[in-house]
């Protein structure tokens, strides 16, 4: 475990380049969020925190973003697990005359709220996607070598959701980067859900690793919990 304030300014870091894709540097993050030390000591939490594998600093900036390690912490221990999703987003789906009709207005009302793209399946026969189009336009798959390993990944969505039907664990799983059958530069979060009892299937988002990992964990969460009432 990190001691208080290295893990204060890891969540920073995080959440900072969650929310504006740009590296962190330290005077930024004294600057912005008062942290009541000097820039030097600031300076010194990020190195230790890049030796420790937890941020890495690109070529271009001498800022740092986070790594699959940075993330995979963050997660456990410092995301915001009482995240509450506002209001009734998802009361349309229930007004839906059949089962692929509800899944694909649910896919497309998490595309709306997340930014993401939703994929959702039934058995494991039938998988619709939707919100492509916001991957190929994150600022995280600009380079033209990414947005074609990306263009391969999205041909494979039928394919890997099948596998992953068969081994998902109950509840919420999270998978990024080099866990993730996506590709290691992104992140996904899967839930099963169940049909009158008998048939299952899979909802979830696929984004950056940089994604807002406590709305769209409470949105799934949520969604899931619409669809299982809306089968009962």
């Amino acid at each position: 475990m990190l001691d208080s304030r290295t893990e204060l300014i890891l969540k920073l870091v995080i959440e900072d380049y969650i929310r504006t894709a740009q590296p962190v540097g330290s005077k930024y993050l004294n600057e912005q969020y008062q942290l009541g030390v000097s820039d030097a000591t600031v300076r010194g939490e990020l190195a230790a925190l890049e030796a420790n594998g937890f941020l890495r600093a690109p070529h271009t900036s001498a800022g740092r973003i986070p790594t699959e390690q940075g993330y995979l912490y963050y997660l456990q221990y410092l995301r915001d697990k009482t995240f509450v999703v506002e209001g009734s987003p998802f009361q349309s789906t229930t007004r839906a005359k059949d089962t692929e009709t509800a899944l694909k207005t649910m896919a497309k009302k998490l595309v709306e709220i997340s930014g993401e793209t939703a994929i959702v399946a039934i058995d494991p026969k039938w998988t619709y996607y939707t919100g492509v189009a916001n991957l190929f336009h994150k600022p995280d798959f600009q380079d033209p070598e990414v947005m074609q390993t990306l263009s391969g990944l999205v041909d494979q969505f039928d394919e890997v959701m099948q596998r992953m039907y068969r081994d998902l664990p109950e509840g919420p799983q999270v998978f990024i980067g080099s866990g993730n059958p996506f590709g290691q530069e992104m992140a996904t979060i899967l839930v099963r859900y169940n049909i009158d009892g008998e048939t299952q299937g899979l909802l979830g988002l696929v984004g950056p690793l940089r994604m807002d990992y406590s709305k769209n964990l409470a949105l799934i969460e949520r969604a899931k919990e619409v669809i299982d009432e809306y089968f009962e």
